[in-house]
C-alpha cells in the first residue's frame, strides 16, 4: 500500500470516528440529561453515562484535528496555504470543543459535591451549572464557526486537484455553506440551537463525510491526479 493510499485510508477513518463519537457522546449520551430543569440532579443521578458522554466528546475533537493534519501531506502539494489553514482551523475547534467537554466534567464536579453533601442544590450552585452549560454550548457553536472554513478550504483543494470526484467536492463546498449559515442562524438567534432548521442545514455535511470517508477508504485518492502532479515536479 502506498504512502498516499495509507493517508486516505487514515483520514476516511478518523471521519467515521469523530462523526460517532460525537453523535454517541452527545445525542445518546448527553443531550437528553442537559436538557429541561434540575439538570446537576439528573447529572447526580447518571455519573457515569456524563463522564462517558464527555469522553467521547474530547476522542471526537482530537479526531477532528487529526483529519485534517492527516490530509495535510497531500494536500500541501496542491494548495500549501489552504492544507496549512485547514489544520490550524480544527486544531482552533478542537479546542473549543475540549473547552465545552471540560465544562461538562465540572458540572459533573458539581452534581457529585450535591450528593456527598445531601442538600439540595444551593442557587449559586445552580447558577454555576447554567453558567458552565452556557459555555458548553457556546464553546460547540464556536468550534463549528472554525470548523466549516477548515472544511471549505479542503473541499476547494480536492475540487480543483480532482483528487475526488468533483461531484463528491463540490457537494462538500455546498454542505459547508448550509452548515456555516446554520451557525450564523443560531448566533443572530434567528432558529434555536438543535431545532429542525439547524438539524436540516446540517444533515447535508453529515451526510458528505460519510460518503466521503468511505470513498477514501475503498478508493483512496485519484491516481491520475496525483501521477500528474508527479510528472509536473
Amino acid at each position: 500500500m502506498s504512502k498516499d493510499r495509507r493517508t486516505a485510508v487514515v483520514a476516511g477513518a478518523l471521519f467515521i470516528v469523530a462523526t460517532t463519537a460525537s453523535l454517541l457522546g452527545r445525542v445518546v449520551l448527553l443531550d437528553p440529561i442537559l436538557k429541561g430543569a434540575d439538570i446537576l440532579t439528573k447529572i447526580a443521578a447518571n455519573q457515569n453515562q456524563v463522564a462517558a458522554g464527555a469522553l467521547l466528546g474530547l476522542v471526537a475533537f482530537f479526531t477532528s484535528a487529526g483529519i485534517a493534519i492527516a490530509l495535510y501531506p497531500v494536500l500541501r502539494r496542491y494548495s500549501e496555504g489552504l492544507a496549512l489553514g485547514s489544520v490550524g482551523l480544527r486544531i482552533i475547534e478542537g479546542v473549543l470543543y475540549s473547552i465545552g467537554a471540560i465544562a461538562v466534567l465540572s458540572m459533573l464536579t458539581l452534581a457529585r459535591g450535591l450528593v456527598e453533601a445531601g442538600a439540595p442544590a444551593s442557587s449559586y450552585i445552580q447558577a454555576s451549572g447554567t453558567l458552565l452549560l452556557a459555555v458548553r454550548s457556546w464553546a460547540g457553536l464556536a468550534g463549528t464557526l472554525a470548523f466549516y472554513p477548515a472544511g471549505l478550504m479542503y473541499y476547494i483543494v480536492f475540487y480543483r486537484s480532482r483528487l475526488i470526484p468533483r461531484w463528491l467536492s463540490g457537494w462538500g463546498v455546498v454542505a459547508v455553506a448550509m452548515g456555516f449559515t446554520a451557525s450564523i442562524l443560531v448566533v443572530f438567534q434567528a432558529i434555536i440551537p438543535m431545532s429542525a432548521p439547524q438539524i436540516v442545514l446540517n444533515l447535508p455535511i453529515f451526510l458528505q463525510e460519510m460518503v466521503l470517508a468511505v470513498w477514501l477508504i475503498a478508493k483512496g485518492f485519484n491516481p491520475s491526479a496525483i501521477a500528474s502532479l508527479k510528472g509536473s515536479e
